[in-house]
């Protein structure tokens, strides 16, 4: 089996169709067409990844992942609708690892949920322990929070990750293609200013705050986290 999936989706023929495909490719598939009952299910259960729709009865998906972000990193993937823009955008900062639009091809779906799980299983087997230190920085991966000293630093799920990968790849410098690539997945669609944008949230949650450099520009590069004093 290549993992457990939680299907939240209300619609029930979409729900089906992916339960169906799942199954097909190899995943354990579990289903429920009620906000509130699959936050229960999510929060109860251990599951390798999450499909989640946006416009559930009983609770939306987005104060679903808002929850779970409050003591979980279990990868999510928002189902949204073509005109739900500012909810794609509100799902990614919460901390949602990627989005599908509807309807989408069943392709690109199954490739969404593998760049997910492939980042998931890369981030468990590179970090044998749950704490990572820099400095006076520290992350912990249990977690899933980061301290300066012994203050918290509260950071969206987006942007632990593009720390998390900055600091495990310190003193080596990442262009922004392999941060788009390896952060945001090889298939993400979006303005690829991103990355530079979530720089700047780093810097000033982190950096600025602390007056303690930790992020340097690599001109024409890209972007490197080094641990010199």
């Amino acid at each position: 089996m290549k993992g457990k999936i939680l299907v939240i989706e209300d619609e029930v023929k979409i729900a089906r169709f992916i339960e169906l495909e799942l199954n097909y490719e190899g995943y354990e598939v579990e289903k429920v067409h009620d906000g509130r009952d699959g936050f229960k299910m999510a929060k109860e259960n251990d599951y390798d990844l999450i499909l989640l729709d946006i416009m559930l009865p009983s609770m939306n998906g987005i104060e679903i992942l808002r929850r779970l972000r409050e003591s979980s990193d279990i990868p999510v993937i928002m189902l949204t609708a073509k005109d739900e823009t500012m909810d794609k955008v509100m799902g990614l900062d919460m901390g949602a690892d990627d989005y599908v639009t509807k309807p989408f091809e069943i392709e690109e779906l199954l490739a969404r949920i593998r760049v997910a799980l492939k980042r998931k299983i890369v981030v468990v087997k590179e970090n044998t322990s749950n704490l990572i230190k820099i400095k006076n920085l520290s992350i912990d991966l249990e977690k899933y929070s980061v301290t300066f000293k012994s203050e918290d630093i509260e950071l969206t799920k987006k942007e632990f990750d593009l720390l998390l990968y900055l600091v495990e790849n310190k003193n080596k410098v990442l262009s922004r293609d392999k941060i788009l690539e390896t952060v945001w997945g090889f298939d993400y669609f979006g303005d690829t200013n991103v990355v530079d944008v979530y720089i700047r949230y780093l810097r000033s949650k982190i950096d600025d705050k602390y007056k303690e450099k930790y992020i340097y520009t690599v001109r024409g590069v890209g972007y490197v986290v080094k641990d010199e004093k």
